[in-house]
């Protein structure tokens, strides 16, 4: 009976989910440079002035360009030099996954604070970067979308299922059970299913789909072990360092199979963790935020 009612909140999810298909209208800038994006004769004097025309992405694009964690060597002013500097593809890959984040953004209030998601997002996905780089993965771009996304279905939770959510989060925050078995009892599947199935609709690589739904148990990761390995143990760092605020993320499990995926077994996890500190420290107080 229980798996059954299961099944039925999921069913109920799902169509709910099925009909915010039609999903806020890109802006017509954000058009303007994904058609840009895919001819190979735009000049960056093109992409720049049809990306100056949105101040909120010219912005975030700026922000994220000059974050400790991503690792310019630079400091990054102008959206011309940020475009040379990032590459055209990772450039699309940013401008995809902001527009993302955009469509689903709600008011904050008690239960959801949207300053805080976002900088939780975005230290996630440029310290999944940094992770990718040091490591010697060349994913970098991949990893930061990875990591800006991989909570995408929280908001959405918030958004579009809010009686839910805030049963969701007041028995997270009285401890009753896991975030996971508490979704999974309100709404018959979980912020990361609800995050790949959105992330599936907009056509987002497989991988990408992948690493979001399975943030939390990269061991489950079939196509993109690394990736979701990256994704996972950036996301742990921000809550081991206990920097920022979102308590939806407290008591994370670390997956330690994330060692051996990423071949880090010869080191001890917390104090490569640890060695981390600064930068992570420096990130939230940079004026990203």
């Amino acid at each position: 009976m229980e798996q059954q009612l299961l099944q039925e909140k999921r069913k109920q999810s799902e169509t709910t989910l099925a009909n915010i298909y039609n999903l806020p209208a890109m802006s017509t800038a954000i058009m303007e440079v994904s058609k840009l994006l895919d001819d190979p004769s735009t000049n960056t004097t093109e992409l720049s002035r049809i990306i100056g025309k949105d101040q909120g992405m010219s912005t975030k694009i700026l922000s994220i360009a000059n974050s400790p964690l991503y690792g310019l060597p630079r400091k990054v002013s102008t959206i011309d030099f940020a475009i040379l500097i990032i590459g055209y593809q990772d450039i699309k890959n940013i401008v995809v996954a902001l527009t993302m984040v955009e469509s689903f953004k709600n008011k904050s209030d008690k239960l959801f604070n949207q300053k805080s998601f976002w900088r939780h997002s975005v230290v996630t996905g440029a310290a999944a970067k940094r992770l990718a780089e040091d490591l010697g993965y060349r994913i970098g771009s991949e990893a930061f979308v990875g990591g800006l996304l991989h909570d995408l279905g929280i908001p959405v939770m918030h958004k579009y299922f809010h009686s839910a959510f805030e049963m969701i989060f007041n028995e997270f925050n009285e401890g009753q059970d896991t975030l996971h078995d508490i979704e999974l009892k309100h709404l018959g599947m979980t912020h990361a299913e609800i995050g790949k199935y959105l992330a599936s609709k907009w056509n987002l690589p497989v991988h990408l789909c992948e690493t979001i739904e399975n943030h939390h148990n990269p061991s489950k990761s079939i196509d993109a072990g690394v990736l979701t390995a990256l994704v996972h143990l950036a996301d742990y760092m921000t809550q081991k360092l206990e920097l920022g605020e979102f308590n939806l993320d407290s008591n994370y499990q670390f997956d330690n199979n994330v060692v051996k995926t990423l071949k880090m077994d010869d080191q001890d996890i917390d104090q490569f963790i640890e060695s981390y500190r600064n930068l992570f420290i420096e990130e939230m107080n940079s004026e990203l935020f």
